[in-house]
């Protein structure tokens, strides 16, 4: 006890120093001080889809706004069928390179709009909508490797030979249901002021998801340049390409608001260039999983698929990402052995996904300071995990109501006012708790972390036990608090002084020596099937699932992803041919030929309407891996063969192994598509050989004691998934 409270003390020294350090350092405004939101509006009401059975059935109304938006003119605020606009709303066309919003209140909603954005004296009025004329832009390049914006006296200029010599792009931007969208057409020098010209088009259309792991409430940041960069060979090429910071998942995770805006912008294309030959999406992260839910739940918006480093969807992804802090909270501050868990390879068999005992973690500078307040005899970590190098700080943002942004784009006393999180985000759809707060459909009831480690006698008894005594789980929303961050290095660096976000999982009773565990909401649960947001598989569109091999950098786009869409796929449709894998070393980039093999793909399945999508496909398109220059590995209909399908492994998993989650580490399956288990008793388990030799009878009580209401029964159903579905 004395020990423990000679390190809280010195703990409370250190941190008086880090406080006293950036007092003065906090005093001073940040760029977004000056445009900070301050008060929020009043949403009105919206259409939001009925939703019958699934999304898929579900009939979308007819627009009701006249496309195109003219030049100059304002694109649509409300959406057509996705509900309430959110607030409050940051805008970002400032950041955007499109100047200020225009001005649509003079009640002090949403952001300050000044008469001279540099000076920053005036404010003639406020924008909450975050709404920009349309406009066009002109760009050009000399050999695609580089775009730069023409402006008029450049145009001007220019003589016949360097006007021939250039390759030019026409960019138009606006907003469209408060996001920027943005239209890329190739065209001559002669087409420049023509809005609709289109000599240089192939007729292929590219929609342009992207990704990165957000909540709502901003506008979010698209200029032109990156779209022109990223897909500069297509555009050479003669494709055109179209996007939206609504598709941006930095910025929201609401398939619902994803798919509308989706279907407007590339309404906006349409009216102003007829229907194109077919729309392929491309985009990585959750950019690709964007394309798998828009591609399953409805239609006439995406004729293919190319998903990068995709998962199958956001959703049923949390469920084993937010247990990455817990498994770390309990390794750093609860175990009873924490220098066991030092060898980080120990590790991976409850975390399953990949640890490395060599790479340096870029904050572990902060654990001995957290330990030290946990009263926990402290050092400094030797290696990492995918759990910290991919996933860290995520569980604050996307699961804590209280936690919010880091940056200043909202009024401290707004914060306060404000739930922030992904499940906040839709609350529309998933629903309100008896606190008023959104309901949520993560759940850890019955899970046995580390099963699989014991049952291969990796884990002992007693190590398998006290993991699942104290692991405990996330408190309810109402419940949560800040996180304690200081930001004595700035806002890029901060310091977590509750890491892991310890303050908000369950603590241990003293009397029990168990952790409470956390029932999801099985109403929200349903929800998310029907509404769409969990990727059930039921697709028939081609697709070309790519990826680079990441998991030596520890990074959060796991290989194994793929194939839990995968197995999904198969669940639905009874195979997965419309679905092809392509997986490379990091130093090789395929998605070119991707592309190539796409528009053979789709190109067939257009003159051939009647042929099925696996007879189009090209008969030397397959699942495949590549080398660092390119080369094939292996290519086939097994090379991909592993543990998620129980067969040997191929001659691509042997090459880039694929590992797993918590989940599946803890008995369940690799489809990841269950958000709660049913439960059977611990000597039902005991009795189906559950446990294996590794635990006996003696130990029945203990883990009766820790599991009231039984362990996960994973050979039935999940609870939460409708049975109609």
């Amino acid at each position: 006890m004395r020990i423990k409270l000679l390190l809280k003390w010195i703990s409370l020294s250190l941190v008086l120093i880090i406080i006293a350090s950036i007092t003065y350092l906090n005093l001073i405004p940040s760029k977004y001080t000056h445009r900070q939101v301050k008060a929020i509006a009043t949403a009105t009401d919206n259409y939001l889809l009925d939703i019958q059975g699934h999304i898929s059935r579900s009939p979308r109304p007819i627009e009701d706004f006249n496309f195109p938006i003219p030049l100059a003119a304002v694109g649509p605020i409300k959406t057509l069928y996705s509900g309430k606009s959110q607030y409050p709303f940051y805008c970002m066309t400032l950041d955007s390179g499109l100047g200020q919003p225009l001005v649509d209140n003079q009640q002090g909603l949403g952001v300050p709009v000044y008469d001279v954005i540099e000076s920053r004296n005036n404010i003639i009025g406020y924008s909450k909508d975050c709404s920009v004329a349309s406009r066009l832009l002109y760009y050009y390049s000399q050999d695609g490797s580089r775009w730069l914006k023409a402006d008029e006296a450049y145009i001007a200029s220019l003589s016949a030979a360097e006007q021939k010599s250039h390759h030019w792009l026409r960019i138009e931007q606006g907003t469209i249901n408060r996001y920027i969208y943005t239209l890329t057409m190739p065209i001559t020098f002669d087409e420049i002021g023509d809005r609709q010209a289109q000599s240089q088009w192939n007729k292929r259309l590219i929609y342009q998801f992207h990704g990165g792991s957000g909540i709502g409430h901003r506008q979010g940041r698209l200029r032109a340049s990156r779209v022109m960069k990223r897909l500069s060979k297509q555009l050479m090429k003669g494709y055109a390409v179209i996007s939206s910071s609504g598709n941006k998942t930095s910025y929201h995770y609401n398939m619902l608001l994803a798919e509308d805006t989706a279907r407007r912008v590339k309404k906006q294309f349409t009216s102003l260039y007829g229907e194109p030959l077919y729309t392929v999406g491309v985009g990585g992260s959750g950019g690709g999983l964007a394309q798998y839910l828009i591609a399953q739940n409805s239609s006439n918006i995406l004729d293919g698929l190319l998903p990068l480093y995709s998962y199958p969807d956001m959703v049923t992804q949390t469920t084993y990402a937010l247990d990455c802090d817990l498994l770390n909270n309990y390794f750093t501050f609860r175990s009873d052995n924490i220098g066991r868990w030092q060898n980080w390879h120990d590790r991976q068999w409850i975390e399953g996904m990949n640890t490395s005992q060599d790479m340096q973690q870029r904050f572990k500078f902060m654990q001995p300071i957290n330990q030290l307040m946990a009263g926990v005899f402290p050092y400094i970590p030797s290696g990492n995990s995918e759990c910290i190098q991919g996933y860290f700080g995520l569980a604050s943002y996307i699961n804590n109501p209280r936690q919010g942004f880091i940056k200043d784009f909202f009024h401290p006393s707004l914060i306060k006012k404000v739930s922030w999180s992904y499940w906040q985000d839709m609350i529309e759809l998933y629903g309100v708790d008896e606190h008023n707060m959104a309901k949520t459909t993560w759940d850890n009831e019955g899970v046995q972390y580390g099963l699989q480690a014991l049952k291969a006698g990796q884990l002992s008894a007693h190590e398998f036990l006290d993991i699942n005594r104290k692991i405990g789980a996330w408190k309810s929303q109402h419940q949560m608090q800040p996180e304690r961050i200081f930001t004595a290095l700035g806002k890029k660096l901060p310091l977590w002084l509750s890491l892991w976000g310890r303050h908000n999982i369950t603590e241990v009773d003293e009397n029990t020596d168990i952790a409470p565990r956390r029932k999801g909401a099985i109403e929200a649960m349903q929800t998310a099937y029907r509404s769409g947001q969990v990727f059930i598989g039921r697709i028939s569109l081609p697709v070309l699932d790519i990826r680079h091999y990441l998991e030596k950098k520890l990074d959060m786009h796991h290989t194994s992803a793929s194939f839990y869409t995968r197995l999904r796929l198969l669940a639905a449709n009874g195979h997965h041919d419309n679905q092809i894998i392509w997986i490379a070393d990091k130093d090789y980039y395929p998605v070119d030929a991707g592309f190539e093999a796409m528009d053979r793909w789709l190109t067939t399945l257009k003159e051939n309407p009647d042929i099925s999508v696996n007879d189009a496909k090209p008969k030397n398109l397959q699942d495949s891996c590549f080398d660092e220059t390119g080369q094939i590995i292996a290519t086939g209909n097994t090379v991909w063969h592993g543990a998620w399908n129980n067969k040997s492994h191929g001659l691509c998993s042997k090459v880039y192994p694929i590992f797993s989650n918590s989940r599946i580490q803890a008995g369940g399956g690799w489809a990841g598509d269950l958000f709660k288990c049913q439960l059977m008793p611990v000597q039902s388990a005991f009795d189906k050989g559950l446990y294996g030799k590794n635990l006996s009878k003696k130990h029945l009580s203990e883990l009766s004691q820790i599991f009231p209401l039984g362990v996960c029964d994973y050979s039935q159903a999940d609870i939460g998934r409708p049975k109609d579905l």
